[in-house]
């Protein structure tokens, strides 16, 4: 870990020495791609400049105790400080190890959120229509925007399908931990004997991928358009403004209507199907390294039953981590980041034991 730190140290002072260059300095661009590398590494720079430190404050106080002319009470002072840089030095070593962890290439993406209704009938639309406003309040908080892509609506305010977009720097590495299968118990609202129902819906959580990161032969699609079934009045039964498309080889189909103009609901199915064809390229090469996946946290199987939403017991228990907690309502408003920052660190600490394994 020290060897990477010194390279990393030295790097960051040679990026200083470049950027001071008169060469660079007169290059806008080159100044702004040293600078942002040099911004990404300071954090880790100023924890091991600070580990440094402690270190050799360390040995100068563990010096003084072979000193014979100290008195009693001098002594458990120096004493009491070695605990106190002891301590220091063990939360340091283990930042630096977070700090070292390899990144998610997509964490800094935006994210597209697929949500389906499950077992449950129309309390499973309704659950799903829950876990949309969930999202979408808690992206709210994060100060990113969200965008609806698609959405095949129940009749009776749940959504059999919903489809949509979160813009914003991060969103991929805090959402990701989402993909799975979410169960409620609870009396629906249908429901006159009181009975408690059991639904669930499905997850699924894919970093948006531009052209160029996957690459889809025209040849391979077959593009049909028609008139939208959906809200917008006589503009949107005239014109065909809804768009489908099959992609051949794989037989998937994505299906956008809810934009007026057929060039947006193009472009926003093909995003999805992009999306999704990089997840199911994903899938093959983890099966390919005999992985039967990334991490018990992290990307999470769709069929894997991952948190349960208990209305009578008011309580939310995310069964990878082993969490439960009493703020149902909370959490249903968007209240996400105990229950995210738990898995994060699960998923940290898993990856730092495969490393210390490997």
């Amino acid at each position: 870990m020290l060897d990477k730190l010194t390279l990393v140290e030295e790097r960051y002072e040679e990026l200083n020495r470049l950027m001071a260059e008169p060469s660079v300095a007169t290059d806008p661009v080159r100044l702004a791609e040293y600078a942002q590398e040099q911004a990404e590494i300071e954090p880790l720079v100023q924890a091991y400049r600070e580990y440094k430190s402690v270190l050799d404050e360390l040995a100068q106080t563990q010096s003084m105790l072979h000193d014979d002319g100290l008195g009693e009470d001098m002594r458990e002072l120096v004493a009491e400080e070695i605990e106190t840089l002891k301590k220091r030095r063990s939360e340091l070593e283990h930042q630096l190890q977070m700090m070292l962890l390899p990144k998610d290439p997509n964490d800094e993406k935006n994210v597209i959120m697929e949500i389906r209704a499950g077992a449950g009938g129309d309390e499973a639309g309704l659950f799903a229509a829950d876990l949309y406003r969930m999202y979408t309040r808690y992206a709210e908080s994060q100060g990113w925007d969200t965008e609806l892509l698609s959405a095949h609506e129940t009749g009776i305010g749940g959504f059999k399908e919903v489809i949509f977009m979160v813009k914003g720097r991060g969103a991929y590495s805090r959402l990701k931990y989402e993909s799975g299968v979410h169960r409620v118990q609870r009396v629906p609202v249908t429901e006159a004997s009181g009975r408690i129902h059991t639904s669930t819906a499905t997850v699924a959580v894919l970093p948006e991928m531009d052209e160029i990161e996957v690459e889809i032969d025209p040849a391979d699609l077959r593009i049909d358009v028609y008139c939208s079934s959906g809200p917008g009045g006589q503009h949107m039964q005239k014109n065909a403004t809804a768009v489908r498309i099959t992609h051949l080889p794989t037989g998937m189909v994505v299906s956008c209507e809810s934009e007026r103009s057929q060039l947006q609901n193009k472009l926003r199915a093909m995003a999805i199907l992009r999306s999704r064809l990089y997840a199911i390229q994903e899938e093959r090469q983890r099966a390919e390294r005999g992985e039967a996946r990334r991490s018990q946290v992290g990307t999470g199987e769709r069929s894997e039953k991952i948190r349960t939403y208990n209305f009578p017991q008011n309580r939310v228990t995310d069964h990878r981590v082993g969490l439960t907690t009493h703020r149902l309502a909370n959490i249903l408003d968007g209240d996400l980041d105990e229950i995210i920052e738990a898995l994060a660190e699960a998923e940290r600490a898993e990856l730092l034991e495969s490393i210390g394994e490997g």
